[in-house]
């Protein structure tokens, strides 16, 4: 599947790898401009929407391996041989299942906010139930979407990310098939270590990655390190995105 893309060109490139931007559930390209805005300074930027969400095409298998051609598709369709890539929770392990894919196609990896495991726990339901409560509603503006959704979600920041995918009264993610493959989404099939250097940035608040999931995290990751954003959330980048971008850019200059 060759994605939808926003492709940026580097204002002085400086000989670096191009990076790759990779969104995470129920998000579209959209999501990492944050981090796009300052690192197209120098590195040429690539955007993905990732299948069954934005304006990629649609599947009925939502699966790690699957989502890795995605990009690997991608990045042949972009003539680029080597990204740095970066994936924020769903877009982490995306990234992070491309090592196993294609691992010479890998300059440097970054992963935001998640670890190479099964969570075995649903975090989502709630937000489902708020998604398909906008759908039976019939509503066709964020505003009143977002009244709604308040009724099934108390987080604004969260009921905002999700307007951020709401368009002309319908969702641009796939809603059926996210249920359907919730499973595989918070699993994880285990990888070939990748051994080369590798940056984790998990939230200080976050309970995505911790220390219960070090060893699974270095088996697959063994020169990987963590930069923990002290007072963030999961969506560190959003929270925090000064500090993600100090970090990732110290990674990046070694």
């Amino acid at each position: 599947m060759n994605l939808h893309t926003r492709a940026q060109t580097a204002q002085n490139l400086h000989n670096n790898s191009p990076i790759v931007l990779v969104h995470g559930l129920f998000g579209s390209l959209d999501n990492l401009g944050v981090l796009a805005r300052d690192l197209v300074s120098d590195h040429d930027i690539l955007q993905v929407d990732m299948r069954n969400h934005g304006l990629s095409e649609r599947s009925s298998e939502m699966t790690y391996s699957a989502m890795a051609q995605d990009l690997l598709d991608t990045l042949d369709a972009h003539n680029i041989e080597r990204a740095t890539l970066i994936g924020h929770s769903m877009g982490g392990k995306a990234v992070m299942a491309f090592t196993a894919l294609a691992p010479n196609r890998v300059d440097k990896l970054v992963a935001i906010d998640i670890a190479p495991v099964d969570y075995h726990v649903r975090r989502h339901d709630e937000i489902f139930a708020a998604i398909n409560a906008v759908t039976e509603a019939g509503v066709a503006t964020r505003q009143k979407a977002a009244e709604v959704m308040r009724e099934h979600l108390d987080e604004e920041g969260v009921i905002q990310f999700l307007l951020k995918s709401f368009v002309d009264g319908t969702w641009r993610f796939n809603v059926p098939v996210l249920w359907d493959q919730y499973s595989n989404i918070v699993g994880w099939q285990p990888i070939p270590a990748w051994d080369h250097p590798a940056l984790f940035i998990p939230g200080g608040n976050s309970p995505y990655v911790t220390p219960e999931y070090r060893d699974d995290l270095l088996s697959q990751f063994p020169q990987a390190r963590a930069h923990i954003i002290a007072g963030a959330g999961h969506w560190v980048h959003a929270e925090k995105p000064e500090a993600v971008l100090r970090a990732i850019r110290r990674y990046l200059a070694e």
